[in-house]
């Protein structure tokens, strides 16, 4: 597909510095992409490739006007922009075709909504509910008494175990689980018995949950992940957890039983949370990160154990001294034994 830029930041809602006659005939990234393309800029770490670049044309953020020789789309929010953009070159095509696959398997008294699209191998409980529009690809499990909402997309070997409820517009990517038994054992007399895992699991609208991730039921009650949340590929979220609105996880992240998670979170890769904590709204939490206990609104914390950020980096920037204090300290301790060892000769 080709443009003029014009159109382009017509669609973007931005304005342009530079020639609105340009052909755009695709997008790419900043660093790759090649003459002719759209780019954008929205994270000042790729800056030096501003004037580098061979694109055509760059979507960048309103503060920036002038200084270099390309064309410029300026807007609120360059990464949301792009993201228009890449829509316009390559617009959704469906997954899959309508209608029921003769090898799909279906329950009793299951009702299916309008326009679904239910591929090869889908097996369906009884008893389960699956609005309109959506999609089951290749190989889903859906166990009995499941409510999926409308426009919902379950990319291939998705399984919904009994009783879980999706909302609309929810993604789940190849091979997640939801609603898998919690880790629940009591011990008597030296062995481990199974707590019966009897709660379910509710999604809410607008989540999208990546590959390969695990979202276990309640032991009783319900695990919640709520409106607009997203999480990354293998995530394990426990028994009983909630995970705000519009928060969003990182990859190898786990949730221990009880983490209660605000909205608007953001966590990094592989965070670790003890159970039984609470996170407030509009928390950032670093990489690698281990909580072991809960954490105010608004806080940004990092390390292992979690620390408020500004703490964690003086204690970062002290180990990078230690081995240099420590020779210091040899050096010194050296320097008394020869003090003391003439002190004792004077006497």
């Amino acid at each position: 597909m080709v443009f003029r830029l014009a159109e382009i930041a017509s669609e973007l809602e931005g304005v342009i510095v530079g020639d609105p006659e340009l052909i755009i005939t695709g997008v790419g990234k900043i660093e790759e992409a090649k003459e002719g393309e759209l780019t954008f800029l929205a994270n000042p770490k790729y800056s030096k490739f501003l004037n580098q670049t061979k694109a055509s044309a760059v979507i960048v953020s309103e503060e920036v006007t002038e200084g270099f020789d390309k064309s410029i789309i300026r807007t609120k929010n360059p990464y949301y922009a792009f993201l228009r953009a890449i829509h316009l070159f390559f617009p959704p095509v469906p997954l899959i075709e309508k209608g029921i696959h003769p090898t799909a398997v279906i329950g009793e008294k299951t009702q299916l909504g309008k326009n679904l699209a239910i591929g090869p191998y889908v097996v369906i409980g009884k008893r389960c509910t699956i609005g309109d529009e959506s999609i089951c690809m290749p190989g889903v499990v859906i166990g009995d008494d499941v409510k999926i909402g409308e426009g919902c997309t379950l990319h291939a070997n998705v399984c919904l175990r009994e009783r879980v409820v999706l909302g609309n517009r929810v993604v789940l990517h190849n091979g997640t689980v939801i609603g898998s038994d919690g880790f629940g054992f009591a011990p008597e007399g030296g062995r481990y018995f199974k707590i019966p895992q009897v709660g379910t699991v509710v999604i809410e609208d607008d989540v999208e949950i990546g590959a390969n991730v695990t979202v276990d039921r309640a032991t009783l009650g319900e695990t919640r992940i709520k409106n607009g949340a997203k999480l990354d590929n293998l995530i394990q979220v426990a028994h009983n957890c909630t995970i705000g609105e519009n928060t969003v996880i990182a990859a190898q992240t786990g949730l221990s039983g009880s983490t209660h998670l605000g909205r608007s979170n953001r966590i990094g890769g592989q965070v670790g949370f003890a159970g039984h904590l609470e996170v407030g709204d509009g928390v950032s939490i670093g990489a690698q990160s281990g909580v072991h206990k809960s954490v105010p609104p608004g806080e940004f914390i990092f390390g292992y154990p979690a620390k408020p950020h500004r703490e964690e980096f003086r204690i970062q920037a002290a180990l990078k001294k230690l081995p240099q204090l420590i020779k210091e300290v040899n050096r010194m301790r050296k320097k008394i034994e020869e003090l003391e060892d003439k002190l004792r000769g004077v006497c």
